[in-house]
């Protein structure tokens, strides 16, 4: 379970870089930088959010709740426990790049 860990919090950063790539570089791109903002915007941003939240429920906690419902209680504390700190340390690293560079 350890790879998977470590592949969910992986997949988990990949989902992160992606969303805030576009959200930096798409209306630049698609030429809306100077538009005026309308209600589509915070219903956007909320769509965003819930996509987000599903998409990390998913890679934090199916394979743990996979576990658990199969009787393995401590398999699924420590996948879940690995999957965080993994994920933890790379947000850490990504940090410390931003603030070195």
């Amino acid at each position: 379970m350890k790879n998977k860990s470590t592949k969910n919090a992986l997949l988990a950063v990949g989902y992160i870089v992606i969303v805030a790539t576009v959200m930096f570089y798409g209306p630049k791109l698609a030429g809306i930088v100077d538009k005026p903002d309308t209600v589509l915007a915070p219903i956007a941003m909320i769509s965003l959010l819930t996509l987000s939240v599903a998409v990390m429920g998913y890679l934090f906690f199916w394979t743990p709740l996979e576990l658990y419902l199969g009787g393995d209680k401590a398999g699924a504390v420590k996948t879940l426990l690995h999957t965080i700190a993994t994920f933890a340390v790379m947000t850490i690293i990504l940090i410390a790049l931003m603030i070195f560079m």
